[in-house]
Formats: C-alpha cells, structure tokens, sequence
C-alpha cells in the first residue's frame, strides 16, 4: 500500500537510515528532526499517510505532539517509536489513538506492518468520512419542513404523530416524507434511520 511516512526523530543517523530503506520498500519519506519542525510544516491529512514519532525528542515530546495534533484535528495516524518502552507512556499514547508503540531497534518486517495497518485504517477513516459529508450534504438540501418530518420519524413517530407536532396534515406529512426519502436516497425507513445514527442524531440500535 503506497503512502507518506512522515518520520519524526532527533537521532540523524535513525532518519537517514530508516528513510532509505522506506524508500527501497515504496513509500514517500519526509524527515522532521523535531516535532516543532513537523508543525511548522504540518502536512494535509487528506493524502494517504502516517506518522513514524519518537518519544523522547527534545523540545515538544512525541506523547505532547499527538495531543496538540489532537487538538488541531488532524486524522494522521501515529506509529510511535522509542529507545525505552515505557508502560504508563504506551498506554496513555494507545488510549489517545496511536496506531501503535515499537521499540528500537525495531525489524523491518514490524516497522512496515505497523506503517501498513496505520494506513489501511486512515483509508477506512478516510471512507467514513467522505460518507458523512455526502450524508450532511443530503441532509442539507431538506426544506426546514422535510427537516422537521425527518427529524421526527427517524426517531419512530408514525405519521399522525407527526402531523400533530408540527400542525399538519397525515397527507401532507406522507408528501414531505415520500421527499425526504428521495432527497436522502433511501428507499427505506431502516436507511434513513441508519444516515440518522452515523450522524450522531439518534441512538444506534442494538440490531
């Protein structure tokens, strides 16, 4: 899977040598020898790409560099690299969304299955992502009136219930709600509630 590695270390010598063989194996490289450097330079999210960080750097540490990416939005996804596994520190990297937490020297073989899961699971996030704004498009394009009758039987109001609410007719919420289907492209109400759920608007149900 090709893809960036944007390798942030202050070991010269580690940049040198890892971005060759990196290269070798066809992926693009881009060295940082802080993480200040790799802010000042902060890479777009959108192309196919991860983060190989080490943890003690000196300067903003890596740990503190994922939190700050954390904190600007970025969706890169972390590989950290370190020459003393820490528990406390791998943990709390883990929790806060770290691909995963190698120790040098790290074999080749490990290094690329790390880079290799790390973006395989930027392409899902990527994919989901891509979805909901196709979704929030969608769902953008609805009169405040389909809003209103979407809003409602998406969380199980029959169509008289409906009616009631928004002071109406049964036939003139069948008519927003025969729109609302079309607008959102969906053929059933199943569909429309899942576009609901993935848009945080309603529970996901237990089925």
């Amino acid at each position: 899977m090709p893809g960036l590695v944007h390798l942030v270390d202050d070991d010269a010598q580690f940049r040198v040598a890892t971005e060759r063989w990196l290269k070798r194996a066809g992926y693009e490289v881009v060295t940082y020898a802080s993480a200040q450097a790799f802010l000042d330079r902060l890479p777009d999210d959108d192309k196919p790409g991860c983060i190989l960080l080490d943890v003690l750097i000196p300067g903003l540490s890596g740990p503190e560099l994922q939190k700050r990416l954390i904190e600007l939005g970025s969706v890169l996804p972390i590989v950290f690299l370190t020459g003393n596994a820490d528990t406390r520190t791998t943990v709390q990297a883990i929790k806060a969304g770290a691909e995963d937490f190698l120790t040098k020297p790290v074999p080749a073989s490990q290094l690329i299955d790390a880079i290799e899961r790390a973006l395989a699971r930027q392409e899902v996030a990527s994919q989901r992502r891509s979805k909901l704004e196709t979704i929030r498009s969608l769902l953008s394009s609805l009169t405040p009136r389909e809003r209103q009758v979407f809003d409602r039987i998406v969380r199980g109001r029959i169509n008289k219930q409906v009616a009631h609410e928004i002071g109406t007719t049964e036939r003139t919420v069948k008519a927003h709600r025969q729109q609302v289907m079309e607008k959102m492209q969906v053929q059933s109400l199943a569909e429309l509630v899942s576009l609901a759920e993935r848009l945080g608007m309603v529970p996901f149900s237990d089925d």
